[in-house]
């Protein structure tokens, strides 16, 4: 078998393609490096305007100091512990209008978001007198509103709360890393055993948006000039509607479902990151680089289709081609993943498909023009090369269907190969030639590339 041609000319095309590898990697880590540009200013907006935010309230803290002893060499020490203790409203209602804007760091972008909400939470008194006891001792009650990130509080009004107008005051008040703004309760507005707090927030950020849903009963609807939402987190909107020009959702919940009381009667204070919320992302679409390095991972089919149909046109014609013009063509295939990503980044991953698709088509058909003696076989190739593209197109956007599709180019040019060469004989392209002298053996009898 290793004086066999075909095994040579087999093993030389493998070879090829192992070679191709190496500038296909370099393509592959140049789309990342690129990427990493465009993440490096998506973190820039965020440390200059602000970063996610999630909306942990309105609730109600009051500081609490506890007395209590233990017994410590036969003898009674006092302890004292500090901590808050919070109450949840009866029902929580947030309406949210949300406005996101792009904006420009050289060709690469970002977006921020800023958004109008209107809270509305409904609170009862009657669990603060259940604190009272001859070891406790209590603070001033105030209305905790925490946020992930204060750099994005913009404008902020509350209604009067039984009659009596109360001020706002910057940093939430809460034990631990937890940004945001407390109201102050006094006790007039404490008169009543209910109360409703009404009240606006401007809250810009970049990256997602997230409402913890401390109510009994609570709801979220959000509407925004964004197309492309992330519906993430541990709730996903009970009803949404996604279109060209945004997008609306809404989001529902209940004590029954959250089990949310447990996690605010830790003490000191319970871990603000972990609480399951409402959430949304501002979700960039599947953009340039996502979809190039997408279709390098089909690059090794386009190329072994490629070289399959320049072995089945070797086989029937007997016009033999040399393993430099199989690299050539195949480092031309290379080519067009590094013009599309260099003119996606200016034009947009469509038409950079186009273009660069034409770029290959008019290489290949030049170059092979002159090695396959033809225009007409050179046209044949060229329009292939294009429906390949095409292919590999409907692969990108076809997601769901990817597998299915991909798996039926295949069949397709398997068969295409067993039907062309149904009535070949193997054995004949498989068996050295016999020299012609027999006295004088002709080493290029053994060559299947001439």
């Amino acid at each position: 078998m290793m004086k066999s041609p075909l095994f040579w000319k087999v093993s030389t095309l493998l070879g090829c393609i192992l070679l191709l590898l190496v500038p296909l990697f370099m393509v592959s880590n140049l789309i990342s490096e690129r990427e990493s540009y465009r993440n490096d200013v998506e973190n820039t907006l965020r440390q200059s305007t602000s970063g996610p935010q999630k909306l942990v309230g309105p609730l109600i803290a009051i500081p609490v100091t506890e007395i209590f002893y233990k017994l410590e060499d036969e003898k009674q020490v006092e302890y004292k512990k500090s901590y808050l203790h919070f109450i949840l409203p009866e029902s929580l209602l947030v309406d949210g209008n949300q406005h996101v804007e792009s904006r420009n760091i050289g060709i690469y972008d970002g977006q921020i978001w800023n958004t109008d909400l209107k809270i509305k939470a409904q609170f009862s008194t009657e669990k603060m007198a259940q604190l009272k006891g001859e070891t406790m001792t209590l603070g001033q009650p105030f209305i905790m509103v925490g946020v992930g990130d204060s750099r994005g509080i913009g404008t902020v009004n509350v209604s009067k709360i039984n009659g009596e107008t109360l001020s706002v005051e910057p940093g939430s008040g809460a034990y631990g890393a937890l940004s945001g703004i407390h109201i102050p309760l006094t006790d007039k507005a404490l008169e009543a055993k209910a109360f409703t707090l009404e009240m606006s927030l401007n809250l810009a950020g970049t990256g997602s948006f997230a409402v913890v849903p401390v109510g009994r009963n609570s709801e979220l609807t959000l509407t925004s000039n964004w197309p492309h939402p992330g519906f993430m987190g541990d709730y996903l909107p009970v009803k949404h509607t996604i279109s060209e020009t945004g997008f609306q959702a809404n989001w529902q919940s209940s004590w029954f479902a959250n089990n949310m009381e447990n996690w605010f009667s830790e003490q000191p204070s319970p871990e603000w990151r972990g609480i399951p919320a409402f959430s949304v992302t501002v979700a960039t679409p599947a953009d340039q680089y996502q979809l190039t390095d997408r279709a390098v991972k089909y690059a090794i089919l386009l190329i072994v289709l490629t070289f399959m149909a320049f072995f089945v046109f070797e086989t029937l014609t007997g016009l033999r081609l040399h393993p430099m013009q199989y690299l050539l063509v195949g480092l031309s295939l290379v080519l067009f993943y590094l013009v599309l990503l260099a003119l996606s980044e200016h034009v947009g991953f469509g038409p950079a498909w186009i273009i660069a698709s034409l770029v290959g088509a008019a290489m290949n058909g030049m170059y092979l023009q002159a090695v396959l003696k033809s225009w007409q076989r050179s046209g044949v190739f060229v329009l292939a090369l294009l429906g390949l593209d095409m292919v590999m197109w409907f692969l990108l956007r076809s997601e769901d269907s990817a597998l299915l599709l991909g798996s039926a180019v295949l069949a397709l040019a398997l068969f295409a190969v067993m039907y062309l060469t149904r009535h070949f004989d193997w054995y004949s392209l498989s068996q050295p030639k016999h020299p012609k002298p027999p006295a004088e053996p002709d080493d290029e009898a053994m060559r299947i590339w001439k």
